[in-house]
């Protein structure tokens, strides 16, 4: 049975204002890991574990909570998700709350529940809204560029969605960068700047510094987050020996086995090595390379559990590290 209203966060959330760190140019403040749902919270997962994760994150300042449409398993799961815990917990606290939601990656069935239509989004952010129990998210994205459907037709769609009040902020993910120059021109030409920047950025995988995505999103003071920071669990101790029983990969879900290739398993031995130097953790010094990259805002974690969030959470606890620490990486 789930009490309502008995969740008093912690009085002490907000002391560490060192975890918070400017969105582009904007007024935002975003701390520098927020919190995914994109496993772990959806309708086969337990929802008093999804509470407590929740929970845990408030209370250590994470304001952030990001979403999709299609997030669960199964689909727009994490989504009613999302909406219990308003309803339960945090209804008082929603102004405290960023929520960030997408569409872009298929929903439904049809030539209506997928890409980048106009159709596809507007329809999308009401079911949204209506699974997440809100009036209006505080930033919307665009999930994937899509090259079937004009540009103008996408970006429009999220002008009008700010101007009905359904989301404060618009965002993009998994754009290329002249579709993103593209978007960003258009969005600040209809006084809708962009705020930020969704992509896969973590040691494994440098596509935006080498697109030169990160590069423009900081010189156009345009926010960057980071998903997957720790490769899917890969720049964590859990496939140093191997691959574990029940892990992520032995199940054959979103990581397959034979990612774990012998140079990566030496890669990631000679990153353990390093991180052991600094008398820290792999994941702590995945998440710190991340954040110590010329414009990104915030990485963006996963967590199955509260001790996990914690120790993913430590790395606010110290000091970043210095670019000598950091060198050769």
């Amino acid at each position: 049975m789930v009490l309502k209203g008995i969740y008093t966060p912690a009085e002490e959330r907000y002391q560490r204002e060192t975890i918070y760190a400017r969105c582009g140019n904007s007024g935002v403040l975003l701390p520098k890991i927020s919190l995914g749902f994109w496993h772990n919270f959806g309708g086969n997962d337990p929802y008093e574990r999804s509470r407590a994760i929740t929970h845990y994150a408030f209370d250590h300042g994470i304001t952030h909570f990001d979403l999709a449409n299609n997030y669960g398993p199964p689909y727009g799961t994490a989504e009613e998700t999302m909406g219990r815990l308003i309803e339960d917990d945090f209804r008082p606290f929603r102004d405290e709350l960023f929520i960030s939601t997408k569409a872009g990656y298929d929903m439904w069935p049809g030539p209506y529940g997928n890409w980048g239509s106009r159709k596809y989004l507007m329809s999308s952010l009401d079911q949204s809204l209506k699974r997440m129990k809100l009036d209006y998210v505080d930033l919307f994205y665009s999930h994937r560029y899509d090259p079937a459907t004009p540009l103008d037709e996408t970006l429009q769609a999220l002008v009008d969605i700010v101007r009905a009040g359904k989301a404060l902020y618009v965002g993009i993910s998994n754009w290329p960068l002249e579709a993103l120059k593209y978007g960003h021109a258009y969005l600040k030409e209809r006084d809708v700047p962009l705020l930020i920047y969704q992509g896969r950025l973590n040691i494994l995988d440098r596509a935006p510094q080498q697109t030169g995505i990160l590069d423009f999103c900081a010189e156009q003071g345009i926010g960057f987050i980071a998903f997957s920071p720790l490769a899917q669990g890969l720049l964590t101790d859990h496939y140093l020996r191997g691959i574990p029983q029940g892990s992520r990969m032995s199940r054959e879900t979103s990581l397959r086995s034979s990612t774990l290739t012998p140079e990566l398993r030496n890669t990631l031995l000679s990153l353990n090595d390093r991180a052991e130097a600094l008398e820290t953790e792999l994941s702590t010094l995945a998440i710190g390379w991340v954040l110590a990259q010329r414009g990104v805002t915030s990485a963006l974690i996963g967590a199955s559990s509260v001790e996990q969030l914690k120790d993913n959470l430590d790395y606010l606890n110290g000091e970043p590290f210095t670019a000598e620490e950091l060198y050769g990486i």
